[in-house]
């Protein structure tokens, strides 16, 4: 993250620990679980870029910034490129980049009609010449066969690490005759390093792991909630 970015992102896991902290105290946990939720994706949002919960952001930030340079690297070395995110208004930052860069890219959300979404990867794989495709995780999670990328990019790490296998899967598919890179971008002193070392963690121990973002707080305790927030 750049340094305002570090600064802003320790202001408001703050003032979320705090409010989290007390509401658990006041309700408990049970009747907490909604606004502890919204505040583990805020942070996550947050290490991704500050405009996710602040539309009057101007500042930089430092993963986005990164993650367009390799874009472009990428693109001018000729390859095509997966990027998923589990947001998709960042998804939409992205986007707005890639046009004022002049980048070929298609995009699949979930409100992309199934027609469309066949239309989408059918271009994408036909398509000869570098481009990117925009994929959110709950489009991209099964039923896509996307072997004409090479470069796969996961912006912000998944409570669930079966579903970036499946995001990376993509491109592993018969027909597939190129190596395939693929990256993750974990902003450095977030919850994103956390939940990261949190799944390794419970990779272990098959009944802990999280399997989706509804069952978030269903598989962490408040020891792990106090160390995602601190």
């Amino acid at each position: 993250m750049t340094e305002e970015q570090a600064e802003y992102y320790e202001t408001v896991k703050s003032e979320y620990r705090n409010n989290i902290l007390d509401l658990v105290d006041t309700k408990g946990f049970e009747k907490s679980k909604f606004s502890i939720l919204q505040g583990l994706s805020k942070l996550r949002q947050l290490a991704n870029h500050p405009s996710l919960i602040d539309r009057e952001y101007n500042a930089k930030s430092g993963k986005h910034d990164i993650l367009l340079q390799k874009i472009a690297t990428a693109i001018s070395d000729g390859h095509k490129l997966l990027v998923f995110s589990q947001f998709v208004r960042y998804l939409e930052i992205i986007e707005k980049d890639l046009q004022r860069l002049g980048l070929s890219y298609y995009k699949l959300t979930g409100a992309t009609s199934k027609e469309n979404r066949a239309k989408r990867v059918s271009e994408f794989q036909a398509q000869t010449h570098p481009a990117v495709f925009l994929i959110s995780l709950k489009a991209g999670g099964t039923g896509l066969n996307l072997t004409s990328a090479d470069y796969v990019f996961i912006v912000d790490p998944w409570w669930n690490p079966a579903s970036e296998a499946q995001a990376r899967d993509r491109t592993h598919r018969i027909g597939q005759k190129n190596n395939v890179f693929s990256y993750k971008f974990i902003s450095r002193d977030t919850i994103e390093e956390k939940i990261s070392l949190l799944q390794r963690k419970k990779q272990g121990f098959s009944k802990d792991i999280i399997v989706s973002e509804n069952n978030v707080l269903a598989n962490l305790d408040m020891n792990e909630i106090h160390y995602l927030l601190s």
